[in-house]
């Protein structure tokens, strides 16, 4: 009897009406605001414009979905062009079925558009979306879990994965949870980026190849676990290969890069610098009015307190006889009135 294992849903979609609402998509757009939030406060710590990250975005998200789709349609082309299959399945991007070498890649080529258009530097763009890419993905391999799909081999361990579904060749069991390890692997990467970048000031672009490293190295082993069909070349996946060759060249750019352009860029955003310097100008200035009206508003009631005491010290005496006067005065009407009482 198994004690433990992780469910899986029982499905991956739920309808509002006639609206669907699919667990996967979900994932992937959760991961795509949580990558620009994050990139946006990195951007902004060094020196960039708030919302340059999302104007950048809107360029690179596109791509990225569109380059992530065409990597899995053509290294799983049987899935939509063989006999009995439909090729408009292959336009179903919300069923499952993102490449994340497509994505990434084509996602740099929609982001080296919009930092062209912005003239901002690619290589510090990339490192401070770096580590929100890998959160990105944590949360995005959840959609593999709402789709029962990309699990590992049969294991009896209390986490073990358990899949319900028999639909597209699966076969009901306890499996791998390897979307789980993935998507706990790319924390890692995310807060191991973080680490470095401020531990080592890595600019350049270095800490997305520290990034794409460190994922490609996670990846070779998951992707060694997984048992859903894939291409093989030399007793490898096609994905352990694509990780293999992605991590040397990263490697190999960081090393490169640090050589040629050690340290970090002094300037990320173009006006940038100026603009922060104007807004704290013109705070100075409004806490320098607000004070100096201050100081105004003290010198004038001084002197209306001068004033008042002047016009006090103009209607009595200088030497306080007319003060002694009244008491004499006051004291003479009593005695007058004392003599009258005797009399009487």
């Amino acid at each position: 009897m198994e004690l433990a294992y992780i469910p899986s849903p029982s499905r991956g979609v739920l309808y509002l009406g006639p609206i669907p609402l699919r667990g996967y998509a979900f994932c992937i757009i959760i991961g795509v605001f949580v990558a620009v939030w994050l990139g946006n406060k990195r951007w902004i710590a060094r020196g960039g414009r708030a919302g340059t990250v999302a104007d950048i975005a809107v360029w690179a998200v596109p791509f990225g979905l569109v380059g992530g789709r065409l990597y899995h349609v053509i290294t799983d082309y049987e899935l939509y062009f063989s006999e009995g299959r439909d090729w408009v399945d292959a336009f179903k991007i919300w069923e499952g079925g993102l490449g994340i070498w497509g994505a990434i890649a084509l996602g740099a080529l929609g982001a080296w558009i919009g930092c062209r258009r912005r003239g901002i530097p690619m290589p510090a763009y990339a490192d401070a979306v770096a580590p929100g890419i890998a959160f990105a993905q944590a949360i995005g391999r959840w959609g593999n879990w709402f789709n029962q799909e990309l699990y590992g081999r049969e294991t009896d361990l209390p986490w073990a994965l358990r899949i319900t579904s028999s639909a597209d060749g699966r076969v009901p069991g306890f499996y791998h949870p390897t979307f789980l390890y993935e998507s706990l692997w790319c924390v890692g990467v995310a807060l191991l980026v973080i680490w470095a970048d401020r531990r080592f000031k890595l600019g350049h672009g270095r800490a997305f190849a520290l990034y794409v490293a460190a994922y490609c190295a996670g990846r070779f082993w998951i992707e060694y676990m997984r048992v859903d069909d894939a291409h093989h070349i030399l007793g490898l996946r096609l994905n352990n290969w694509t990780a293999l060759v992605v991590f040397l060249l990263a490697v190999v750019y960081m090393v490169v890069s640090a050589k040629k352009r050690p340290g970090r860029e002094a300037v990320v955003e173009p006006g940038a610098a100026e603009d922060a310097a104007g807004t704290e100008a013109t705070d100075a200035d409004g806490v320098s009015g607000a004070s100096g009206a201050s100081e105004a508003s003290v010198a004038d009631g001084d002197k209306d307190a001068g004033a008042r005491t002047e016009a006090k010290a103009e209607t009595e005496p200088e030497d306080g006889t007319g003060t002694e006067d009244a008491v004499a005065a006051d004291a003479g009407e009593t005695r007058d009135e004392a003599e009258s009482a005797k009399k009487s």
